[in-house]
């Protein structure tokens, strides 16, 4: 199983499921990543905390801990 925490910088994947449950899967998925959604790393914070992605056209910044959660292709 492959996450979206693994992804490097200029790397696109497909998210294929969410994993986690409750409030933390129905925020994740309030943000626009849901399954089949295509996501782009565009930058990474010199920590690695968070990630700031393009997930349908607009930029969002993901925290390391709710990046292990979306498995991807």
């Amino acid at each position: 199983m492959k996450t979206l925490k693994e992804l490097k910088v200029g790397q696109t994947a497909k998210v294929v499921k969410l994993h986690g449950e409750g409030a933390i899967k129905r925020r994740i998925m309030d943000m626009g990543i849901t399954k089949g959604t295509e996501v782009f790393v565009r930058k990474v914070a010199p920590l690695g905390d968070p990630f700031e992605l393009t997930v349908r056209g607009y930029e969002l910044s993901l925290r390391k801990s709710d990046a292990e959660m979306i498995e991807i292709e």
